[in-house]
C-alpha cells in the first residue's frame, strides 16, 4: 500500500528510487537519515502531512501517510516492527529514526 501510494502523490516530485528531484528532498540514503536522525516518526508524519504534496498539502488521508512513512522506512532498510506504523501521535512519538542501531 505504500508503494502505491509514495508512486500516486509522492514520485512525480522525490522519484521513483526516492532520491529525490530538483527541490524535492531524497527520502532515501544517508541524507534522509541525516536530516531524520534523533527524530521521531511523529516529526516525520507531521512534516509529511502538513507539507505534502506539496500541491494540496494535508489532502491524504491518515492511513495513507502511515502507508507512505513505512514505505520509505522499508527503502531505508529500517528494521520492520511487529505491527503496521500507526497513525496516531502518541505511538509515532515513541519511535525514533536512528540512522546508526544504538
Amino acid at each position: 500500500r505504500g508503494q502505491t501510494a509514495y508512486n500516486e502523490h509522492c514520485a512525480s516530485c522525490h522519484g521513483d528510487d526516492l532520491t529525490g528531484r530538483d527541490m524535492a528532498s531524497a527520502l532515501a540514503g544517508p541524507d534522509f537519515t541525516a536530516n531524520w536522525d534523533d527524530l521521531t516518526l511523529d516529526d516525520l508524519f507531521e512534516r509529511m502531512r502538513a507539507t505534502m504534496p506539496a500541491d494540496a498539502p494535508r489532502s491524504l488521508t491518515r492511513a495513507q501517510y502511515a502507508d507512505i512513512v513505512s514505505y520509505i522506512l522499508s527503502k531505508n532498510a529500517f528494521p520492520v516492527g511487529a505491527s503496521e506504523v500507526s497513525t496516531e501521535n502518541d505511538a509515532l512519538k515513541k519511535i525514533k529514526i536512528l540512522a546508526s542501531k544504538p
